[in-house]
């Protein structure tokens, strides 16, 4: 008896280690993709920026639309912005029938919106205009760095990333109750993309906001940016769910996003921020930062102080005054760039389209180059050294450093090892270690740190000997049954209280073997999406390996090689069972792995593999692109957005374009003459111009 428990108990012990392993590597896979996302989208911003610095326009209307299209939110003045989101001049039909709003609000209107939500209604755009201009001016009354105390209320909860699902926020409230005088809340970023109830959720956040104004905290995450929401889904859904009147809804919403305070503190003893601190985190300076100037911190770094003189003088009307020999010297080296091979005639389309790609993606590999600081920075560099090496070069000190501070705080991770490096996974922030904690700590008199920022599975983790908690509330982010959701509850004594959930009844149903092998799936479905998306880098990476042409390497040499191409620091060899075919002689052929994988990929429109695998590896900067030039989110590019852009790239890359040429190429883009172009005419230039290729 004695020998079968222990035979059943290590059956057992085994069994689980086993599934825990695969939830690891699951767990593993998922957050790489999603910080290697983050990185392209920062990497893409950063080479669009750099156009920008290095842009000259030839005319005030060229300048105004490119300050439109990049500075989006920031160009409005408050009389225009008033004026652009009037909600008194709209008029509520008599057909409508979900909620109405009259201020100032009271728990009703609150009651009212949820039972509305509840049942799929949506709320008028006059209503939405008229809250985020009440919220938009009850915030710009408040602190860059919230304060609450628990002597007015029995305890204060703390939630973190909701990311649009609705129903965890009606969990949370269903389980700890709704907001009111002895009940306070802290919500720490991260409301909107990804989730398809981004809206709903910022709308009953700020009603909550507007009613109880001392016992609702909202904090800034680093998805409350106007460049993230074009890539992860919340301008794109906000346009098609409000029709006409989005695009005066997302420019509100953007405003109002830049006043959103920072940070909270709880009886000056737990400090609340969305991502992290850094070894020059300083919050004085956070305390006096003017937090409305970035409308997106990934817009954070600004030009030298020479070029915004020179713009000015332009502006004015005055000429240029000669820079330092010694700067002209040191820009000139900087900005030697391949030069473009003479054009050929525009009457051989096939050639000049060839001619323009090739001239295009030199330019752009130029310029990645230069800013792609990650690539070029050793990974013995501390991340105190790369502020004073990027500071250090000119009179924008102070205004970096604000940035930086910002950056730091909705950004960051924390990492077990000792110091503070830059994080090149996510592309932005930096990883702080415990003694980085230790001495923000000790130098502010906290007790510890709350932040949200990553997704944990049990919903929140500590780290740093308990000193930094994590508090994740989007349960079910992944996958249905990845991870719980969870909101922390303080007391006056500050220990911490959890409570953990799970928003979908299905997740409920499902055995722990059921879960992990639902989520497993997933993520390897996405794993061999993004496999497929780089088949050409894969087979080059494969050769170097295969000498003898045998079309056969080892599958020790398959993992370095995936590694190689794809940089996501995954296990390959433990994940090699589930992506590659086990061999008797541990030989594998590629090619036809590769095949697989394109057979698993391709749509029913039979597109060759090699094409559909650029669509697969670009569709999101695409579609990223588009939306950059589509400044007035109306989902159609118009000819002028078009034609101003095109100048854009073409002035930096010395190509010699007319008008008339910029028209033809613009003309036949637009398959259905319109006179617009939308997003699948966007991706079917691009794909006829790479097939042609």
């Amino acid at each position: 008896a004695f020998k079968a428990a222990v035979l059943i108990q290590r059956w057992y012990r085994r069994h689980v280690a086993r599934l825990e392993m695969r939830r690891r590597c699951t767990w593993r896979i998922f957050q790489s993709i999603e910080y290697a996302c983050e990185q392209d989208q920062i990497k893409l911003h950063n080479f669009f920026s750099y156009l920008m610095d290095h842009f000259t326009p030839s005319s005030s209307k060229e300048r105004d639309f490119i300050s439109r299209m990049f500075i989006s939110g920031e160009s409005f003045k408050e009389a225009e912005l008033e004026k652009y989101c009037d909600y008194e001049s709209m008029e509520v039909p008599d057909s409508y029938t979900g909620p109405r709003l009259s201020f100032p609000l009271l728990p009703d209107h609150a009651t009212a919106l949820l039972e509305a939500f509840k049942q799929k209604q949506q709320l008028h755009a006059r209503y939405v205009l008229n809250l985020l201009h009440e919220t938009r001016k009850h915030l710009k009354q408040l602190p860059n760095i919230s304060h609450v105390s628990t002597c007015y209320s029995e305890e204060v909860t703390v939630c973190g990333d909701l990311h649009g699902q609705l129903d965890d926020l009606f969990l949370i409230f269903y389980k700890n109750g709704l907001p009111s005088p002895s009940k306070s809340y802290v919500f720490n970023g991260d409301f909107v993309d990804r989730g398809k109830q981004s809206l709903e959720i910022l709308i009953v956040l700020f009603t909550f906001l507007l009613i109880y104004p001392k016992e609702v905290h909202l904090n800034r995450g680093n998805h409350e940016d106007h460049m993230v929401n074009l890539r992860y889904g919340f301008c794109a859904g906000l346009i098609a769910m409000s029709g006409t009147h989005g695009k005066k809804i997302l420019k509100m919403i953007q405003n109002v996003f830049c006043w959103l305070p920072l940070a909270t503190l709880i009886d000056q003893k737990v400090l609340i921020i969305h991502g992290g601190i850094s070894d020059t985190t300083d919050l004085d300076m956070l305390e006096k930062i003017q937090r409305h100037k970035f409308t997106s911190v990934l817009r954070g770094k600004k030009r030298k102080e020479s070029n915004r003189d020179v713009e000015t003088q332009e502006i004015n009307g005055e000429s240029k005054v000669e820079a330092d020999p010694a700067e002209n010297k040191a820009a000139l080296s900087l900005s030697q760039q391949p030069r473009p091979t003479q054009a050929p005639s525009m009457a051989n389309r096939l050639e000049f389209s060839k001619w323009v790609r090739q001239t295009v993606q030199e330019q752009i590999d130029w310029c990645r180059r230069l800013v792609d600081i990650s690539e070029s920075e050793s990974e013995e560099l501390t991340y105190s050294s790369a502020v004073s090496l990027t500071d250090s070069d000119g009179p924008c000190w102070t205004c970096q450093e604000e940035w930086k501070q910002i950056l730091d705080i909705l950004w960051s991770d924390p990492m077990p090892q000792e110091g503070c490096r830059v994080n090149t996974v996510r592309g932005g922030g930096c990883y702080f270690g415990p003694d980085v904690t230790r001495k923000i700590l000790e130098k502010y008199n906290l007790q510890f740190l709350i932040r949200s920022h990553e997704c944990k599975q049990d919903g929140y983790e500590f780290c740093h000997n308990r000193k930094v908690l994590t508090i994740f509330s989007a349960s079910n982010y992944y996958e249905i049954g990845s991870n719980r959701g969870a909101y922390v509850k303080l007391g006056p004594d500050l220990v911490p209280h959890f409570v953990q959930y799970q928003a979908n009844k299905t997740a409920h149903t499902l055995t722990m073997t059921q879960r992990i092998s639902r989520v497993e799936e997933s993520a390897f479905r996405a794993l061999r999406e993004k496999l497929f998306a780089h088949t050409s880098a894969l087979i080059s990476a494969f050769k170097a390996y295969d000498t003898d042409n045998t079309g056969r390497i080892t599958m020790s040499n398959w993992a370095t090689a995936v590694e190689s191409v794809l940089h996501l620091g995954l296990p390959w060899r433990m994940l090699r069972p589930q992506l590659v075919r086990s061999t008797a002689d541990g030989m594998l052929e590629y090619k036809s792995w590769l095949d697989d994988l394109a057979m698993g990929q391709r749509s029913q429109e039979h597109i060759q593999s090699s094409l559909l695998e650029v669509i697969y590896r670009n569709r999101s900067n695409l579609e990223t692109i588009f939306r950059i030039i589509d400044r007035d989110h109306s989902g159609l590019i118009s000819f002028e957005e078009f034609h101003q852009t095109w100048k854009l790239f073409s002035s930096h890359m010395n190509i010699e374009l007319t008008d008339d040429s910029i028209n033809d190429l613009v003309r036949s883009i637009d398959f259905n003459k319109d006179g617009n172009i939308d997003f699948n005419e966007f991706l079917e230039a691009f794909r006829l111009v790479k097939q042609s290729q």
